[in-house]
């Protein structure tokens, strides 16, 4: 006897229901609306860089004045954190530590010391103020090290906040929010079909039950 298997409708029935596609919509309208709330009520960031560049005192290796801006680099904020910055800055020697960072270059000898802050002038106070900290400490053991730290650019004060606005923030959130939403309409079918696939093997698999004695007598002639 053929047996034959009965076809899988496409799409899934849970994907067919209209009332499970009003996730999506909902999604992304929730992700906009926390996304736009969260940059409208952020304060806003600003940010301001100040380069120093690292060059060769007296008759020392010009090439060593690049592994000096390295390491003047690495060790940028807790040289500002132990100086004059904090005074200069204004502000505490922990705010030091989390709002300003230093990149150096693998080219070049020079040094970008980038600050954030709620008020641009802080920003560059800040930037400023670890510049010339950085700069001070050089100079003291210029004699040892053969190189000094020198201004190469002041920072400027910034005209616009580096934090995202509250449109660019909504667009972001209702992105995330469309694909949490369609992520949750494709899993949820599976798993309901997962379900009715498991209901249906386990009732295929029971028993039959054997034919009542007695229910189907031959006749006697």
């Amino acid at each position: 006897m053929k047996t034959t298997t009965p076809s899988r409708a496409f799409p899934p029935a849970g994907l067919r229901l209209p009332g499970r596609w009003a996730v999506l919509p909902a999604a992304v309208l929730a992700g906009a609306v926390l996304g736009g709330g969260y940059g409208a009520l952020k304060t806003p960031e600003y940010a301001a860089t100040s380069y120093v560049i690292v060059v060769p005192a007296g008759k020392s290796d010009p090439a060593g004045a690049l592994g000096f801006a390295q390491a003047y680099g690495r060790v940028a904020t807790d040289i500002a954190v132990t100086g004059d910055a904090q005074v200069w800055a204004g502000v505490t020697a922990a705010t030091l530590r989390r709002q300003v960072t230093a990149e150096t270059s693998p080219d070049a000898p020079m040094i970008s010391i980038t600050a954030r802050a709620e008020r641009p002038a802080k920003a560059v106070s800040m930037a400023d103020g670890v510049a010339r900290a950085l700069i001070l400490d050089s100079s003291h053991v210029a004699a040892s090290t053969g190189v000094k730290v020198v201004q190469f650019s002041r920072a400027t004060k910034p005209l616009d906040p580096v934090s995202p606005s509250a449109p660019l923030a909504a667009l972001v959130g209702g992105c995330a929010g469309g694909l949490l939403g369609g992520l949750g309409l494709l899993v949820r079918p599976k798993r309901a079909a997962a379900r009715g696939e498991s209901r249906h093997s386990r009732r295929a698999g029971a028993p039959v039950p054997a034919p009542a004695a007695g229910a189907h007598q031959p006749e006697t002639v």
